[in-house]
Parts: C-alpha cells; sequence; structure tokens
C-alpha cells in the first residue's frame, strides 16, 4: 500500500488527535500557559510519529514499538520542562502530566482506538477543570504551600 492510498486514514487519525486534544488545551489556556495551540499540536504530533513508524516501518513490529518507546520518553523530558520547583513549592505537576496524557490521546488516534482517545480526553478535561484547588476555593489558592496543581 502506499502513501496516497492510506492518506484518508491518516488524515482522519490527525484530525481526531488534534480535536480531541483541543479540550484540553482550552482548559489549559491562559495568558501564563498558552495551551490551546500546545495540546492540539503534542496529540497531533504523537499520532504522526506513530503514522510514519507504522508506514515507514509496516512488517517490523519491533521497530513500531522503537518509535513508541522513544515518543513516550522524549515526552518526559517535555514534562519535565513544565515541573517548575522552588524553594517551598512544587508547580507545574499537572501541566506535565496533562501533557504526556495528550501524548497518549495521539497514540490512541494513530492506532484508531478512538473511544479510548475520546475517554482520556474527557476525563483528563474532567480532573483538571473539577479538581482544581484554586477553582473549588479562590480564596485560599494563594495561601497553599506545596500546591501541586500547577
Amino acid at each position: 500500500m502506499n502513501e496516497w492510498e492510506q492518506f484518508p486514514t491518516m488524515l482522519l487519525n490527525l484530525a481526531v488527535a488534534f480535536a480531541l486534544g483541543v479540550p484540553i488545551g482550552w482548559e489549559r489556556g491562559d495568558p501564563a500557559r498558552p495551551g490551546l495551540r500546545t495540546y492540539p499540536l503534542l496529540a497531533m504530533g504523537a499520532c504522526a510519529y506513530l503514522e510514519i513508524g507504522q508506514f515507514a516501518f509496516h512488517n517490523n513490529a519491533d521497530a513500531q514499538a522503537r518509535v513508541l518507546q522513544g515518543l513516550v520518553s522524549g515526552m518526559g523530558f517535555i514534562g519535565a520542562g513544565a515541573i517548575i520547583k522552588g524553594r517551598i513549592k512544587v508547580h507545574g505537576l499537572a501541566t506535565a502530566v496533562s501533557l504526556w496524557v495528550t501524548v497518549a490521546i495521539g497514540i490512541a488516534a494513530a492506532y484508531q482506538l478512538f473511544a479510548l482517545g475520546i475517554v482520556l480526553s474527557g476525563t483528563t478535561l474532567m480532573v483538571l477543570w473539577l479538581l482544581d484547588p484554586k477553582k473549588r476555593h479562590p480564596d485560599e489558592a494563594n495561601k497553599v504551600d506545596g500546591d501541586e496543581s500547577d
């Protein structure tokens, strides 16, 4: 099968990955956290890497697994960059983990596991929105030492 025969499927997978990253990016987006662009692009990029791996190594599951492994390992470095450690507080854990889950959404889309991608996107959005202590207790948000939400 050539690239053009697979193009509609690849395009669908990329579109699903992008679309499922948008709600997370929307929740994470504000002037201090520019997530609206980052999260959909991250999901789509993860999907694209696996699409390329599936196309380039279509008869080699080990090579495809190495692409997946490299993607997930590399994401750890991006996540680490999102965590800022201070003397008393750690910030950015929720951002780092939501970036990591967004990669999983892209991976799910690449393998056409759309239901899993929807569950990951919805659950991540729900956790970030409903379990944010700053949203539950806005007056206490600036007083919490060791806040791990962001």
